[in-house]
């Protein structure tokens, strides 16, 4: 599987970042700072129930980087932007996104924003491509889609966003796609009660590293921050917590002759705290990281700052914080964030732990899912089920040129 991605692109500085905040808080009209893109609610027994009231749909939760992609063209140049958790903006070139109904191509979108996440693919002949996988449609030409419901937004990214796109790089111009600096695909969707598909069919056969599913709400909105319609769901023992990491006391060394005290011994493990978000500057302890001795020689060997910054962690068998760590064994820094969870996350993805939903359980709430479905809509009985939403899974491979 492909590891997970840096953002590609130059971090902007502090002048020009602000000027896009303030476009982007413009064309959305909100004052916020924050980042704007939706954040999941962690998955709950109750959580069953919601989705035999209501249509979702279903998608893997990819394990990469979760950016929204800006198009501006505001100074009459294409220009596009990755938006990290931070709200940090990066300049990322060559990147070509043509408009419908222009057989030349040349012509680009602006005053659009895309959600979707950063992601290595391990593609058959073991090479790796950076993708950017999009779920979500926010803006298209300035143009807000916030208010309509998912299917809406999808299917306007896919009319208007995607098949141009694929028409000049795989059709047109496909000698041109290596030089873009990734890969745009629409991400894959299926219906909520298509688990018994997603867990044997999608997952096995990805490109790119996974840790659960997604669950979003056909009928609402777009909403900004915390929304309580998409459900994130992960097997029990990887559901992670990002905590911020303060180093502790370092063992100390037994004095000199004539030294009254020793020193700290900086190779030897010290106390690993961890610790929540409660509001601004206010983190509150929460517990001590478990560290490994091989853990902790890894931990050194990287020689970095590891004081103060956001780590994700999860619960071991033995009800102990480890650190969650990549295929090379060295930890998942989450420097993509400000700050660590904030206590009512940390809250809700405890409960999610203690009020677990299996697999199993998920496979064995998939028919009372898909009956509710049917009774929601009989026309689909009549006239047959509606075409899938958009999918990645056939869009056209990439052509390459030797």
């Amino acid at each position: 599987m492909g590891s997970v991605p840096g953002i590609p692109g130059q971090k902007l500085d502090p002048g020009p970042m602000q000027e896009l905040r303030a476009e982007v808080n413009d064309l959305l009209h909100r004052r916020s700072r924050n980042f704007p893109g939706a954040q999941p609610v962690s998955f709950s027994r109750k959580h069953l129930e919601a989705l035999q009231k209501d249509d979702y749909y279903l998608c893997e939760k990819t394990d990469g980087i979760r950016c929204l992609l800006y198009c501006s063209g505001v100074t009459g140049e294409e220009a596009h932007y990755l938006i990290d958790r931070k709200n940090d903006f990066y300049n990322v070139v060559p990147l070509h996104f043509p408009v419908p109904e222009d057989p030349s191509f040349d012509r680009y979108h602006t005053g659009t924003l895309l959600d979707g996440e950063l992601v290595y693919d391990t593609l058959k002949d073991g090479s790796h491509e950076l993708r950017y996988l999009v779920f979500d449609c926010i803006l298209l030409d300035s143009k807000s889609y916030v208010s309509r419901p998912l299917d809406k937004r999808i299917g306007a990214f896919q009319e208007f966003f995607l098949k141009p796109y694929e028409k000049c790089f795989y059709h047109a111009f496909p000698e041109r796609l290596a030089e873009q600096a990734f890969v745009l695909k629409p991400k894959s969707v299926q219906k909520s009660y298509g688990m018994m598909m997603m867990f044997k069919e999608i997952l096995p056969a990805l490109e790119h590293g996974n840790d659960g599913l997604i669950f979003t709400c056909k009928s609402t909105p777009y909403e900004f921050g915390t929304d309580q319609h998409i459900l994130k769901w992960k097997p029990a023992h990887e559901n992670t917590i990002d905590f911020r990491l303060v180093l502790g006391d370092f063992p100390m060394l037994p004095p000199l002759d004539g030294e009254e005290r020793g020193v700290p011994d900086y190779d030897a493990k010290p106390t690993f705290e961890l610790y929540v978000h409660y509001e601004r500057d206010d983190w509150r302890y929460w517990d001590n990281l478990f560290v490994s001795d091989d853990e902790w020689e890894t931990l050194k060997g990287l020689q970095q700052m590891l004081d103060f910054r956001v780590i994700e962690c999860h619960k071991d068998e033995k009800g102990r914080w480890r650190m969650k760590v990549e295929q090379d064994g060295t930890p998942r820094f989450r420097d993509d964030k400000l700050e660590a969870n904030h206590i009512s996350t940390v809250e809700k993805v405890l409960e999610s732990i203690n009020d677990a939903v299996s697999k199993q359980d998920l496979l064995d709430s998939a028919q009372a899912i898909a009956k509710a479905w049917k009774q929601r809509h009989p026309e689909e009985q009549k006239r047959g089920p509606p075409p899938a939403p958009p999918s990645g899974q056939g869009a056209q491979k990439r052509q390459r040129t030797e």
